[in-house]
């Protein structure tokens, strides 16, 4: 620990509960293999431990060998030792729970580690049952702590079909309030379907579920929506692409949460599922808030130049030919004036070609004024952001475009190795305030209230029975609008 106050000196002066929108546990494999075993047999249970062979496979090869399969480094010594309380917190449920008033932690929302990669899994049938046995064996380790903790269900997403009958199963069956959805679900490329096995897993694509998609996913969006889900994402995007150094587990690791994030935030957005289901709230998680802002800068910027009216003013049809013929003269270019007399004064014939898509790389969204920018970004979108990340100061200044702020929670990533002490997190966010980065209303949107707007909104219901509950409902019964809203009017 630093010098800085305790966890719980910080809570303790707080107004307002924290609620960790991100923590971790990490799951004793060999025991919870077994378990799974019990619930979907060896299907499932075998199928999960193949699952997890990816770090130990690699961390068994030398670089050389890595180099030459393609296969990237991953994290050597990535569970804590020194600190072994720490460590046995990340692997026991009740002893996190008992944790948790140390920790400066009301209520926190608890994401899988070996559950992270399996919505990856390519077999149908295996994928199946090593996700409802996960799911069922992870309500089962939570369910006497719902008051304080409550794990996300991990949801395949191969298809609409498979993904539908998770969140069924889930929701009505464990109870669970949130769900982790699987993204980037890797499509091989028809081209390639006759490629050699060891060749055609560099011959896929990605489909994020919202542009491009080979499923239609808004059943899948109208069933969250029916379900009081918010979807959820925490996928991973290292070890494949340009994250792959056969030697350097920092290389690969740095910005692949976000990338990840990126990918899918954006199909969301261009493929107007914003748009066709306003009242639904997305979470991209672990990444941070940059990217996000970024994002939305970006897309505004696109927008004014790739959107209908910006590219109006890029059609062919509309170039003065004439003017340009005399500016070639003007300025004594024979060799371009020959070759315009040769092409009817048209410089290329390729400035036509279309790519069979209509001018507007935002047709899906229908957007025509200011305020659907904040709808369709500022207020979907929250964004996972680890404790002692710099750039969270970055949502809730005046930079952004439209005067929007834009929505991160705090994300202790507990359980992680980059967490060196479960104590550390609350006090380097609140470093954010001590340094004048933020306010302490920032703060409180940060560690509290855009916690409630996320699944709140989505689930009324969601903090019933909790220690927050009181004060969640105030924020979501508030007749004053989010400062977000506020501040874009």
């Amino acid at each position: 620990m630093s010098a800085h106050q305790t966890p719980e000196e910080i809570r303790k002066n707080l107004k307002h509960p924290v609620i960790d929108g991100d923590g971790h546990w990490v799951e004793y494999k060999p025991v919870f293999a077994e378990k799974i075993r019990k619930v979907t047999g060896d299907l499932g249970a075998n199928g999960f431990l193949q699952s997890q062979r990816r770090i130990p496979d690699s961390l068994s090869m030398t670089p050389e060998e890595r180099a030459e399969k393609g296969v990237a480094m991953e994290g050597q010594w990535g569970r804590q030792s020194v600190n072994t309380r720490d460590r046995a917190t990340a692997m026991m449920p009740r002893l996190f729970y008992e944790r948790l008033d140390e920790l400066g932690i009301d209520f926190g929302i608890v994401y899988p580690t070996a559950g992270l990669g399996i919505p990856r899994i390519g077999d149908d049938a295996t994928r199946r049952a090593v996700i409802r046995g996960f799911n069922v064996v992870t309500h089962d380790y939570f369910k006497d702590l719902s008051d304080r903790l409550t794990p996300a269900a991990v949801i395949p997403v191969h298809t609409p079909d498979e993904a539908i009958e998770e969140l069924e199963f889930v929701t009505k069956q464990l109870g669970s309030k949130v769900c982790m959805f699987g993204s980037a679900v890797r499509r091989p490329i028809p081209h390639a379907k006759n490629a050699s096995p060891d060749l055609a897993r560099y011959a896929m694509g990605f489909d994020q579920l919202g542009i491009d998609s080979e499923y239609d996913y808004d059943p899948v969006w109208q069933k969250c929506r029916e379900l009081g889900i918010a979807p959820t994402f925490h996928t991973g995007g290292r070890s494949y692409g340009e994250r792959n150094s056969p030697t350097n587990f920092t290389f690969n690791h740095i910005g692949h949460f976000a990338n990840a994030g990126h990918n899918v935030a954006k199909a969301l957005f261009l493929g107007g599922v914003t748009r066709r289901f306003p009242d639904l709230r997305f979470a991209f998680l672990e990444g941070g808030v940059g990217w996000g802002c970024q994002l939305f800068c970006d897309l505004i910027e696109h927008w004014e130049r790739r959107g209908a009216n910006g590219l109006a003013n890029m059609d062919p049809n509309k170039l003065n030919r004439p003017l340009l013929r005399e500016l070639v003269d003007k300025y004594g270019y024979a060799d371009i004036a020959a070759e315009l007399d040769k092409r009817d004064g048209w410089p290329l014939q390729e400035d036509f070609l279309t790519g069979g898509m209509p001018p507007d790389d935002y047709i899906h969204c229908n957007i025509t004024k200011k305020q659907d920018w904040i709808d369709l970004f500022a207020t979907p979108y929250y964004f996972g952001c680890e404790a002692d990340d710099r750039m969270n100061s970055v949502a809730f200044g005046k930079t952004m475009p439209l005067g929007a702020r834009i929505n991160a929670i705090y994300s202790s990533d507990i359980g992680h190795f980059d967490v060196v002490d479960m104590r550390d997190p609350l006090p380097e966010a609140w470093e954010l305030v001590e340094d004048g980065h933020i306010t302490t209303d920032d703060f409180r949107d940060f560690t509290f209230a855009n916690a409630v707007r996320l699944w709140g909104t989505q689930n009324p219901r969601f903090f019933e029975g909790t220690p927050v509950a009181k004060e969640a409902a105030a924020v979501l019964n508030s007749a004053k609008a989010p400062s977000f809203q506020d501040a874009a009017k």
